[in-house]
């Protein structure tokens, strides 16, 4: 969901490493008979935000046991739970009580089961297992997955991943958005057409199918009796999660889209937004994963345009003229209205301190930096028509290069 509204990035997320309850299963069975086992607790209000309020050990439905919160984000909460009838561990969306994130979550539910129709085991996407609608909460029930990559990066005290590993999370997603598309079902020799749109990938919705991960020492020494140590995923399969804010191509648009960070300039310039606004936020979301740091660090639009011209060059002239009424106060004489339009000298600030992209990656020597430079910048191409699809970035030398 867009969060526009705060002035710091809200990042909640759990201790990705710890482990799920032990021995939950042989608990159940140990456990005599009691009414709180068969039926569902006591009713309770829900808290002033609309979240539901619960206690650990109790159910959700008579099917599932509350183990734990998994994390916590505008639209409710994620709770850990053991499904008692297919015997395995799960996780549990629990919506918000409030009309508009229960809209959003039967918008998720009805996308992730057209996904789940048409999967043939390419997409990528997070698996819906079960939805229900719980004391006027949407309730929506997953597979049970691993860290999102911005847990890990944090665990990782912001510290990059290796080229390699980018380039198999930037394939994976590539492949995500072209089947979000596109399917091709196995009994037909043409291609589906789903045209679906994301609208809001970021690192928080990208979630490691495992947990597992090795711990490694690093080049970077604390003192010369201590290493610094780094720890790297055993396996790089990821999956996209939260839909609630995808969108069908051919229907009507809302004017904003996309978590700040990840938006795309067209949708910051009032010029309509499809399919290739996804393609900026992969672009984004793969030097962050390359630097340990957020691209566009801002919450304002001037200085976020600004930001994208300090790092990418200047806004071609046609997306300038075309720019809509709420955009025009951004531009002066057919140029960005910066450093005079400026809000403060710490936004000035931390513009200047922002580098073109080929510098910003410089440290990766070698072969592919060419090659990744080069493809960063056919994501990250401002006029959204020029901009790579999918299919053609999936083609480019950079995914080629032997790992």
């Amino acid at each position: 969901m867009v969060e526009d509204e705060v002035q710091t990035r809200k990042r909640r997320r759990p201790t990705w490493d710890v482990g799920p309850a032990e021995q939950v299963e042989a608990d159940d069975e140990a456990r005599p008979p009691a009414k709180c086992r068969q039926g569902s607790p006591p009713k309770r209000d829900d808290d002033r935000d609309g979240h539901y309020v619960f206690s650990l050990g109790e159910n959700l439905t008579p099917r599932y046991k509350i183990l734990g919160k998994m994390g916590e984000g505008t639209f409710g909460r994620v709770l850990e739970c053991w499904d008692r009838q297919t015997r395995e561990y799960v996780a549990v969306k629990v919506v918000r009580s409030i009309r508009k994130y229960r809209d959003a979550a039967m918008i998720e539910v009805d996308v992730l089961q057209q996904l789940a129709k048409n999967d043939i085991g390419l997409s990528r996407c997070v698996q819906i297992r079960n939805w229900f609608d719980y004391r006027n909460h949407i309730c929506i029930v997953f597979e049970k997955l691993g860290p999102s990559l911005y847990d890990f990066l944090k665990r990782n005290k912001y510290c990059p991943f290796p080229v390699d590993l980018v380039r198999e999370f930037g394939r994976q997603l590539l492949e995500s958005v072209a089947c979000l598309i596109f399917y091709r079902l196995p009994y037909l020799t043409d291609m589906h057409d789903l045209s679906l749109i994301h609208t809001d990938l970021k690192p928080e919705n990208i979630l490691l199918v495992s947990s597992d991960y090795v711990k490694l020492p690093d080049y970077k020494r604390i003192s010369p009796e201590e290493t610094h140590f780094r720890c790297l995923p055993k396996s790089s399969a990821i999956k996209l999660i939260d839909f609630g804010s995808t969108a069908y191509d051919k229907q009507n648009h809302s004017s904003i889209v996309s978590t700040r960070h990840y938006r795309a300039p067209e949708v910051i310039l009032g010029l309509g937004w499809s399919f290739p606004c996804d393609i900026w936020s992969i672009g984004c979301i793969l030097v962050e994963l390359c630097s340990g740091e957020m691209l566009f660090q801002t919450h304002e639009n001037l200085e976020h345009l600004a930001m994208m011209e300090r790092v990418l060059g200047p806004f071609p002239d046609h997306m300038i003229r075309r720019a809509n009424r709420g955009a025009e106060k951004y531009f002066r004489r057919s140029r960005l209205n910066w450093p005079e339009g400026a809000v403060s000298r710490e936004s000035i600030k931390a513009v200047k301190k922002l580098d073109r992209l080929k510098n910003m990656l410089s440290q990766y020597a070698g072969y592919p930096r060419s090659s990744l430079v080069d493809l960063l910048h056919g994501l990250l191409e401002f006029d959204p028509s020029k901009r790579l699809t999918a299919r053609q970035a999936l083609d480019h030398q950079f995914f080629r290069t032997p790992t």
